[in-house]
């Protein structure tokens, strides 16, 4: 390097210009050599910056996976080993309920069958009964026939009455009689020792002439039960006491 010429002491000192210290430093320059570049130690310091940044980048991810393990475990709930006793709850008591009282339904008579003069109505266990302008005809298994006369002068047909005929044997009682004095018939019931009725089956010729048939069939030893004739309004209109 050329040093700067000293300054001419006859000369007033002045400042160098702008352009005379480029020039200066452009001559400083050019008289440097250059040492050799320092490959080596870049490399080192290169590889051991990479390192340094691959560990930290490798304790982030374990930090990052420990995290969320962590919140994995957290949400499983603990289980026992043992599952736990069931808890037994006592169930309300059941309400008691009282059964209601079953109604019986009324008895409901059969309607009065109108029949043709001298039809042959089965009876049932071999009876047969039929009815002429004179009064009730029957027949019993043995095949012989009855007659009862309701134009004999017998019986009093301006007022209710009923009559009553009775044969069987040891398999039951047929029952059969006669029903006059009113148009407005209902039913007949027969009730025997037992205290139970038994509804009769009614026949009349068309026209209701006032006087009709009735028919019924009771158990063994039934021959003596109390007949009673009641209207179509359930009305007892007379009795024929057994």
């Amino acid at each position: 390097m050329n040093p700067m010429p000293p300054p001419d002491p006859g000369r007033s000192p002045s400042l160098p210009g702008e352009s005379e210290v480029r020039a200066v430093f452009a001559r400083a320059a050019l008289d440097v050599t250059p040492g050799p570049v320092p490959l080596d130690a870049v490399r080192r310091a290169g590889r051991t910056r990479r390192r340094r940044r691959t560990a930290g980048l490798s304790a982030l991810s374990v930090l990052g996976v420990a995290a969320a393990v962590a919140g994995v475990v957290t949400l499983v709930p603990v289980r026992s080993s043992s599952p736990p006793a069931p808890v037994s709850v006592a169930a309300p008591p059941s309400p008691v309920r009282i059964p209601a009282p079953v109604a019986r339904p009324p008895r409901t008579p059969p309607p009065v069958r109108v029949v043709a003069r001298g039809e042959r109505v089965d009876a049932g266990e071999g009876f047969t009964v039929w009815l002429t302008e004179d009064g009730k005809h029957w027949a019993g298994p043995d095949g012989f026939e009855n007659f009862r006369s309701v134009v004999d002068g017998n019986i009093d047909r301006a007022q209710p009455g009923v009559s009553h005929q009775s044969e069987g044997d040891a398999s039951g009682v047929f029952h059969s009689g006669l029903y006059y004095g009113t148009k407005e018939a209902g039913r007949v019931e027969l009730t025997g020792a037992g205290g139970r009725p038994v509804l009769a089956t009614l026949l009349e010729l068309p026209g209701r002439p006032g006087w009709g048939v009735w028919y019924a069939r009771t158990g063994p030893g039934g021959d003596r039960a109390a007949v009673a004739l009641y209207d179509r309004a359930g009305r007892r209109l007379t009795e024929l006491r057994g």
